[in-house]
Formats: C-alpha cells, sequence, structure tokens
C-alpha cells in the first residue's frame, strides 16, 4: 500500500524514463545523474515517455520498495517548470489525474529551516 507523507521529502526525474528499467536502474539514475543519497528514505518520481506511467522509487530501510502506475486511459500531466522536488500533496493530486496548473492553494504558515 502506498501512503504519501508531509515526513518524506519527493523528487521528480525531469527526463522520460524508459518503462522497463527495474529498481536498480532506477536507483542508478538518482545517483549518477541526480547525486542523491538513495539511503535517506526520499521517494523518487519516474514518468514513462508516453505519460501514461508512473514509477515511485524508495529505499525503505532493509530494502527498496517500488510503486508503479499504468493508465488504462489517458496520462499524467507532465509538471511545469524546472524544480523536482514536488509535495506529497501535489503527488497525490498527481496521482489522482488532476491538472496541476488549474490547482490554486490557499497560503499556510510554513516553517523555514
Amino acid at each position: 500500500m502506498l501512503a504519501l507523507s508531509h515526513s518524506c521529502r519527493y523528487f521528480l526525474y525531469r527526463s522520460p524514463t524508459d518503462m522497463r528499467y527495474g529498481i536498480y536502474s532506477l536507483a542508478g539514475l538518482v545517483h549518477n545523474e541526480l547525486g542523491f543519497d538513495l539511503s535517506s528514505g526520499d521517494v523518487f518520481v519516474f514518468l514513462g515517455k508516453r505519460l501514461n506511467q508512473i514509477r515511485l522509487l524508495q529505499w525503505d530501510r532493509d530494502g527498496f520498495a517500488m510503486y508503479i502506475k499504468k493508465l488504462e486511459k489517458g496520462n499524467f500531466e507532465w509538471p511545469k517548470g524546472e524544480d523536482i522536488s514536488i509535495t506529497s500533496q501535489h503527488l497525490t493530486l498527481f496521482l489522482q489525474g488532476v491538472m496541476l496548473d488549474s490547482v490554486r492553494l490557499r497560503k499556510r504558515y510554513q516553517r523555514v529551516n
């Protein structure tokens, strides 16, 4: 079961990804191209070229966990901008098929570290 939490950080891999890639190929992309530590517990999001498949990869204390969703109809919206960081709230909307351009969030206090 997939549970998205505010305690995790989520990063979007900005290039279309070959959806035949398995856990170790995706982990190699994270390590070699993004330069992130895979054991941090962060979640990495990959989209396929046709935008109908998404993969989420996370190190879960004792091994990798991968979530795959392939749409039968339609596709995911490619997030605009160059930022690779995505919030759990935006990822939830993204997975539900909500168009992120049309979403306006009300201002909330955010603590800056």
